[in-house]
């Protein structure tokens, strides 16, 4: 994902009423947006619409975005988690973060010299994963924020509206509340993976 300067001279085209050059903002986070959709919504296809709509709010609010004082993809997380908590509302489904294994290319297509080390890794991400859906949807969605969403301090105390200390804290509770689940619930698995 480019951002910086990139993305807000392509915004201020657009303002400026060059409507396709937003194709370009698409195109550059379709993919991180996807994924983020995919972690709280569990059917592709549901999550496909929520990425579309993501990019229609997006689009029709993107003269508020202010890009001196937040990066465009920490605005665009924001829009995101509003979108699918919106939904989860309305469909009444929990509020926490969900992955479809089914969407995941099959361990066929990966390569035998490879395929060990993808396997073990993959282990080890599902392993979190679930692990993570015992933990409170705030220690989940700072975890999100922070690992795959690839946010600082400071934007992660911009999205969920705290002082970027608290944030800190928060986090480092998250990650113990996480390693306490582990060593509980997978303590054989961990020592397996060291």
């Amino acid at each position: 994902m480019d951002d910086g300067i990139a993305d807000n001279e392509i915004i201020r085209r657009v303002i400026q009423g060059e409507q396709n050059a937003y194709a370009e903002l698409v195109t550059r986070y379709q993919n991180y947006v996807f994924t983020l959709v995919l972690k709280y919504v569990p059917r592709r296809e549901d999550a496909e619409e929520l990425a579309q709509d993501v990019f229609v709010k997006a689009y029709r609010f993107l003269s508020d975005f202010k890009g001196e004082t937040a990066r465009f993809s920490t605005w665009l997380y924001t829009i995101t988690q509003n979108t699918c908590f919106s939904y989860l509302r309305k469909k009444r489904l929990p509020i926490d973060s969900l992955d479809d294994d089914k969407s995941r290319p099959g361990m066929e297509q990966l390569e035998w010299q490879a395929g060990e080390q993808r396997l073990e890794q993959q282990f080890r991400q599902n392993t979190i994963k679930e692990a993570m859906k015992l933990l409170s949807p705030s220690d989940t969605s700072i975890l999100t924020l922070f690992y795959n969403a690839e946010q600082n301090l400071d934007e992660i105390a911009m999205i969920l509206r705290i002082d970027p200390n608290t944030a800190k804290v928060r986090l480092h509770r998250a990650r113990q509340r996480l390693k306490e689940k582990l060593e509980i619930h997978w303590s054989n698995e961990i020592n397996e993976m060291i």
